[in-house]
């Protein structure tokens, strides 16, 4: 392993690459990044690093948003299968029917979501800024996409506008129910609940912080609290592990793993930069329709 480890160093030195991570990855891949975050932090870091080539660990449209941001660079995956279930899950006559139904509506696109489904939106929004971009659009009806506890915890702090709910969701955050996290409380009543919203809203009911990956940890690392719950993916483990070492955390859920986030590995780091190959291509059109919501996130959301 150690070997591999040497050999994507040297690469990435030859081919002036940086390797981006996000926290559901495996943790020895998260140990070899160069930078790790949440799919915001990603999306905003894609347009300022300077190298010509970057490696994204992640899932297809973590690479089809950096590439839309960066049409100069080469964006490589290591696995292309790696998608997200939950980036489909929006029809596009949906959202027109939307659009006839309501005169001033606007399309909040979750960035977990297809190029496709992003061409169809008018801004972007990640789970770290989808309440403050919303509560800032002149918009009062807002059709939220593609995920629907996101969209209802949006609509919740931002009762003022007419959210209009989508049928999507993320298997490993409702895989976590509110017994699930009830059950871990009665063995550790002292731990803190901390999770993710695009869980269901009977677990953010109990929730002592409710906020994105970053924020999750962020919380965590400045709490004095020495015990927590956390209701997201398991990858986040790595990094909460590593900036406090003397606190505890229980995952709560049945199935708190990505699968498709796990096929990450190092010997596919080491391969496509070797390779070359699993380069992301987006149509100039594609990319076109797709940047000016992504653009309009990063403005909105400064």
């Amino acid at each position: 392993m150690d070997t591999v480890k040497k050999e994507i160093e040297r690469l990435k030195k030859e081919k002036n690459a940086v390797i981006l991570a996000h926290y559901y990855v495996n943790d020895e891949v998260q140990e070899i990044a160069d930078y790790i975050g949440d799919s915001y932090y990603l999306a905003k870091l894609a347009k300022t690093v300077d190298a010509k080539t970057i490696v994204f660990c992640g899932v297809s449209f973590m690479g089809e948003s950096a590439k839309i941001l960066n049409p100069e660079k080469t964006i490589l995956m290591p696995d292309m299968s790696a998608d997200c279930p939950m980036a489909h899950m929006a029809e596009a006559e949906k959202i027109q029917e939307m659009r006839e139904m309501y005169d001033d509506l606007a399309v909040v696109c979750y960035i977990n979501s297809t190029a496709e489904l992003k061409c169809l939106s008018d801004v972007c929004v990640t789970s770290s800024n989808a309440v403050k971009i919303v509560k800032s659009l002149p918009n009062k009806n807002i059709f939220f996409i593609p995920d629907e506890n996101l969209g209802r915890y949006v609509a919740e702090q931002v009762p003022e506008k007419n959210v209009i709910l989508n049928d999507g969701f993320c298997h490993v955050h409702i895989s976590v129910t509110a017994d699930n996290v009830k059950a871990i409380k009665e063995k550790y009543p002292n731990a803190l609940v901390l999770a993710h919203p695009e869980c269901k809203n009977e677990v953010l009911a109990l929730a002592d912080y409710i906020g994105s990956t970053s924020g999750i940890i962020d919380y965590a690392s400045k709490s004095d609290n020495t015990e927590f719950i956390i209701c997201t993916e398991s990858g986040v483990g790595y990094k909460l592990r590593e900036q406090n070492p003397d606190k505890k955390f229980y995952f709560a859920g049945t199935k708190h793993f990505c699968p498709n986030m796990k096929l990450n590995t190092l010997e596919k780091v080491l391969r496509v930069l070797e390779t070359g190959e699993n380069a992301v291509e987006v149509s100039e059109e594609k990319r076109r329709n797709s940047l000016a919501p992504l653009d309009r996130m990063l403005e909105l959301g400064k």
